[in-house]
């Protein structure tokens, strides 16, 4: 080997270390599960929301994949009252991974949101239509859906990157972000991960 290539292939060698070194010191932007990537941060309004966790939603005893969402929070924290009383903005983010038709997520959703009110749902059914008339006829692989509840304001209801509009009141933000977060999931893998366990 000549003098010149041999000094070549230690630069190389030199170059691609320095690479290897950073990629195991520079901390992780995103995440990935299922195929979807999020980022570790996003900004609401004035606050910086980091990623709590990310769960998979499985339906049916096939386990079959309906979407990723993603749970952002000013602090991290694994406890489901702390992030549901919080007094700063949280955010969920949905991306699907499979299609799926208005009236079966209406009625996952309405499932989901009794099973966690139980005597508590009639006082937030007219909200719950609201929400639900938002809802496209279909959501294809690929689409997201953003749910921000802003303290005081409400819950902003975002679809397919459009904003749909605001849904009042502190209960309603409790009852929504609880359907995922609450004592009855859609699938305990998917609690688990919003939580970050």
């Amino acid at each position: 080997m000549t003098a010149r290539r041999y000094t070549l292939s230690i630069r190389a060698a030199l170059a691609l270390a320095t690479c290897l070194t950073a990629s195991l010191v520079t901390p992780a932007s995103a995440r990935d599960l299922a195929g979807v990537t999020l980022p570790e941060q996003t900004t609401v309004e004035a606050s910086t929301l980091v990623l709590n966790g990310m769960g998979l939603r499985e339906a049916t005893w096939m386990k079959i994949k309906v979407y990723v969402a993603g749970l952002y929070v000013e602090t991290k924290s694994s406890d489901t009252e702390t992030i549901l009383n919080s007094e700063f903005p949280k955010r969920l983010v949905f991306v699907f991974v499979r299609s799926v038709g208005r009236k079966r997520m209406i009625a996952e959703w309405d499932e989901s949101l009794q099973a966690n009110l139980g005597e508590d749902f009639p006082a937030l059914e007219e909200r719950v239509a609201m929400l639900y008339t938002w809802m496209p006829d279909e959501v294809r692989k690929g689409d997201t859906m953003v749910l921000t509840h802003f303290p005081g304001k409400g819950v902003v209801v975002e679809m397919k990157g459009e904003a749909q509009g605001t849904i009042p009141g502190t209960d309603f933000a409790h009852a929504l972000f609880g359907t995922w977060l609450g004592a009855s999931p859609p699938n305990e893998a998917l609690k688990s991960g919003l939580l970050g366990w």
